[in-house]
């Protein structure tokens, strides 16, 4: 599956990520934490936005400028209407240029969607987006190796990849940032949370 293909199953979950309190404090804490590496609070970026609008509320409850990101258009509809003075794209970040460095970037239960061969170039391309001093939020999958698979949990066919641990951190390095913290957050699920930070 290809990044819009994976835009067009979230189409059709739409409504299962439309009601209010759906998630709860999910990832909020980990968010929290990230929040407290950063020092200039300007400008943040939710890769995978979704419709809630509960990351970008944070965000701004910190004091930033917060932006989504999003390849399901539905998602980024409902989006725009939730939040309407907030700066939404409808893009598929493989393709998508930033316009600007982050203070702050969130990829959370995001980028494990792309192919397993874009892994590495949009991870780097996410972390070159951070200004001095900025963090990034994401999570993948808690493997040793690279893997990919296609299954169905949430009702419609969902793809996933990761590059295992080794390499994730080897590309924070290369970017010539630094991992913060690491964290099987849902423990025995294979769910990682990273929080990386460009010095």
């Amino acid at each position: 599956m290809d990044p819009c293909d994976v835009g067009r199953s979230y189409d059709q979950l739409t409504d299962q990520w439309n009601i209010d309190g759906f998630f709860g404090d999910y990832g909020i804490k980990q968010h929290e934490r990230a929040i407290a590496f950063v020092k200039v609070k300007r400008t943040a970026l939710d890769v995978g936005c979704g419709n809630s609008g509960r990351i970008i509320e944070l965000l701004m409850s910190h004091g930033f400028n917060a932006e989504g990101l999003d390849v399901s258009d539905r998602m980024i509809r409902l989006a725009k209407q939730r939040h309407p003075k907030v700066n939404f794209h409808h893009a598929d970040v493989c393709e998508w240029d930033f316009p600007a460095k982050y203070d702050f970037i969130s990829a959370w239960d995001s980028i494990w969607h792309i192919p397993l061969a874009k892994q590495e170039p949009v991870l780097t391309k996410i972390l070159q987006s951070l200004t001095s001093g900025g963090v990034c939020i994401f999570t993948t999958g808690g493997l040793d190796t690279p893997s990919e698979k296609v299954d169905a949990t949430m009702g419609s066919q969902m793809y996933y990849s990761v590059l295992g641990i080794p390499n994730t951190l080897k590309v924070i390095s290369e970017t010539g940032c630094v991992c913060r913290h690491l964290e099987y957050d849902q423990y025995p699920e294979l769910h990682l949370c990273v929080i990386a930070q460009r010095p």
